[in-house]
């Protein structure tokens, strides 16, 4: 059975502090969470801060992204190895911000996820349409160029340890959510293209995840379908209840 993953990305919000508190009091209420690996994605300059006070705890660290060298001259980057030693296990990568915003390539992404498979972190691998390309009917042309991208020189005994998460530019922030069998017919479809680039032994222990608005109000129906396996939440996960709740699914 593939593993189930919520994953909270709380991009450029909270302080050091104000990270600590929410941990502090996410903690008590996804302890007897079960059959799901539950990950915290902080700002950067929190990760140690937070990785600190995990330890014991059922709870994962995450980082929001990494830049694909060890070390060298690049000015405001972080490595994969910075993000492995303050705890990180998880990665969020080619996230449809960082493709807009900073230009990143699919090579890029690409690359980003080598260095993570390099450095034993798990790479949670954003792909999604944007409501032009939805509309222009070209959504399964554009994700399935991401996938292929994002696996392209990736063996299959690697490919089986990522992560991918699904989505739609069009619902990031936005509060519009895809409807479960908008999300389940995309899932499906990446599913498929990870048959036809590793076999189905393999396509089927990859965890894809949905993102895009997701909420306590709907997880529950999210969850029910066969080919999504968790969540990469936004908002939600800025509120230990909310996050808690979604952590917490019902099928």
């Amino acid at each position: 059975m593939r593993k189930k993953v919520i994953a909270g990305n709380w991009k450029m919000n909270l302080g050091v502090a104000e990270s600590i508190a929410l941990i502090n009091e996410l903690k008590p209420l996804v302890a007897d969470a079960e059959n799901v690996e539950i990950v915290v994605c902080p700002s950067p300059q929190a990760l140690y801060s937070v990785g600190q006070n995990l330890n014991g705890c059922r709870l994962r660290l995450g980082a929001q992204n990494l830049y694909p060298v060890a070390k060298g001259a690049y000015t405001g980057e972080v490595s994969p190895t910075m993000i492995k030693e303050v705890g990180c296990t998880y990665c969020i990568l080619g996230h449809s911000e960082r493709r807009e915003y900073f230009k990143e390539t699919d090579e890029f992404v690409n690359a980003k996820i080598k260095a993570c498979i390099e450095n034993a972190i798990t790479p949670i691998i954003c792909v999604g349409e944007s409501l032009a390309e939805r509309e222009a009917g070209v959504t399964f042309d554009r994700v399935g160029t991401q996938v292929k991208g994002a696996f392209k020189d990736i063996l299959a005994a690697q490919a089986a340890t990522l992560v991918i998460a699904y989505e739609p530019i069009w619902a990031i922030g936005t509060g519009k959510t895809a409807t479960d069998e908008q999300a389940q017919e995309v899932h499906a479809f990446i599913r498929a293209e990870l048959v036809k680039l590793y076999g189905a032994a393999v396509a089927n222990e990859i965890p894809v995840l949905y993102g895009g608005s997701v909420k306590a109000d709907n997880i529950d129906g999210l969850m029910a379908k066969p080919d999504i396996d968790g969540a990469l939440v936004g908002g939600a996960s800025l509120k230990a209840d909310g996050f808690a709740r979604i952590a917490k699914f019902k099928i």
